[in-house]
């Protein structure tokens, strides 16, 4: 018999273990909360491991937040081995012989540091005529794709033996570090996939914040329930709107409210008692527009 499914709000920071998709770990949250509704904010490939936001209720309004926000990884590379995946769950197609040093690697990474482009892996999500990349893929067809803009703000070599390297790097929305790990293996004549990937962070959060499903599961449910964070949580960068009274009451209805001081841009509104109320857009005249408002209880 499964538990009867509740409204509850706030979000978890999960260490995703390797080995399940995105979606599998996810509901196993749901699962552990009894939770209606949840969603995470940004896929990590089954054989990543690392920091998964997921927003449980009122919370996933706005997990888009956290999509545009900068990544952080560790990567493993293995040179000398192409696979057709582009990562350590495919097959290898190709193999070379490895002779690069240090400095060489160094040389090659620099030439992905900063803005540039990134076609996507055949072995994507992304749809072309409804259907994703990889179902194509898996029937062994090849679907043009177009270069899409990438940037990579810090790409340091932590460690470099024989035939693997250590990368840490931050990098922005779309970014598939598959990719780059092919790209360096091109640039140093050998070839390379990724073997390894860990997310340590996704915009200001970080990894060593997380739980883990194992941590979860062995704790009571309120207990679990407090380390959830507040709904806003995921807005902490925006500007803190305070209402009152009828204003308040107008603005959780939809309407555009007049507000003196309205710093321009996206705001996070509070009503009384410092109830969040949600997201709101600024005017040109000193008012909030409401954007997405979390429902009343």
């Amino acid at each position: 018999m499964t538990s009867r499914r509740r409204r509850i709000d706030g979000v978890l920071l999960l260490n995703k273990p390797a080995g399940i998709t995105s979606n599998g770990a996810l509901q196993h949250v749901k699962r552990l909360f009894s939770a209606q509704r949840a969603g995470h904010t940004g896929t990590l490939d089954p054989m990543a491991s690392g920091l998964l936001p997921v927003c449980l209720g009122e919370a996933t309004k706005f997990a888009g937040e956290l999509l545009a926000s900068e990544k952080r990884y560790l990567a493993r590379l293995r040179l000398g081995e192409r696979t057709d995946t582009g990562d350590a769950e495919g097959s290898v197609i190709e193999r070379r012989e490895v002779r690069v040093s240090r400095a060489q690697f160094l040389a090659a990474l620099e030439r992905f540091r900063g803005d540039g482009e990134q076609v996507p892996p055949m072995y994507s999500a992304i749809k072309h005529r409804g259907r994703p990349l990889y179902e194509y893929a898996r029937k062994g067809q090849a679907i043009e794709r177009a270069p899409r803009p990438v940037s990579i703000s810090a790409i340091e070599l932590l460690s470099f033996e024989g035939r693997e390297g250590l990368l840490e790097l931050a990098c922005s929305k779309g970014t598939y570090v598959r990719v780059l790990a092919e790209n360096v293996g091109e640039a140093l004549g050998c070839g390379a996939h990724l073997c390894g990937l860990v997310r340590t962070g996704v915009g200001s959060l970080r990894l060593e914040q997380a739980h883990s499903l194992e941590e979860l599961a062995a704790i009571e449910e309120d207990r679990r329930c407090a380390l959830l964070l507040p709904v806003d949580f995921l807005l902490q960068d925006y500007p803190a709107i305070s209402l009152a009274g009828a204003v308040a009451l107008r603005f959780r209805h939809g309407e555009e409210v007049p507000h003196g001081a309205v710093p321009a841009g996206r705001v996070r509104v509070y009503g009384p008692g410092g109830a969040f109320l949600g997201m709101a857009t600024t005017g040109t005249e000193g008012t909030l527009r409401p954007q997405r408002l979390v429902r009343e209880d």
